[in-house]
């Protein structure tokens, strides 16, 4: 059965360390809030804007690394093996591929500063309340829904990241046994 990339965002939170205990219906709010940020992100963020730099090495130890952006640096690496990798699973074109995952980091490296402070203000997850007074909480996981609906949008690909990712680990899961 297909999932949704609601269903499966909500998903996502909910294998979330710290999310463990929370009520599925605050976990669909807030993947709902975090996919149309994503969505709403689209014009406003240009892929083009950082550098970018392919190497091999994403696939180590059990772990797969499509991209990782480097905030020093200002960089994107690209991991060729992962998205060979990842391709091979998926039947998705390898150059869809590494534009999605460019433009996940992108959105990584955006959501810094006054982008961040607004997707926590819809998100809307208090904290610390002493009085009147509310200190807005980072929701762990919230901007990885945000950077996979993103990437989405912009990359050309058939099927969602949310959805690639769900299949990426089941397939792990299939293969390890």
């Amino acid at each position: 059965m297909t999932r949704s990339d609601e269903e499966l965002a909500v998903g996502l939170l909910a294998a979330t360390p710290t999310h463990e205990d929370r009520a599925p219906e605050l976990l669909l709010r807030w993947a709902r809030v975090a996919l149309a940020y994503g969505d709403e992100l689209v014009p406003l963020v240009p892929i083009i804007s950082v550098l970018t730099k392919d190497s091999h090495g994403g696939v180590t130890d059990g772990q797969v690394t499509l991209a990782e952006y480097n905030r020093r640096t200002d960089v994107v690496t690209v991991y060729r093996d992962s998205v060979e990798l990842l391709a091979s699973l998926s039947g998705e074109d390898p150059a869809a591929l590494r534009t999605a995952a460019v433009a996940h980091e992108v959105v990584h490296r955006h959501l810094h500063g006054p982008p961040a402070r607004e997707l926590r203000r819809r998100l809307d997850h208090c904290a610390l309340r002493v009085g009147r007074l509310r200190v807005r909480g980072h929701v762990a996981g919230a901007d990885e829904v945000v950077a996979h609906r993103f990437a989405h949008r912009v990359g050309g690909l058939r099927r969602s990241p949310l959805s690639l990712t769900a299949l990426f680990a089941d397939s792990l899961v299939v293969q390890g046994g």
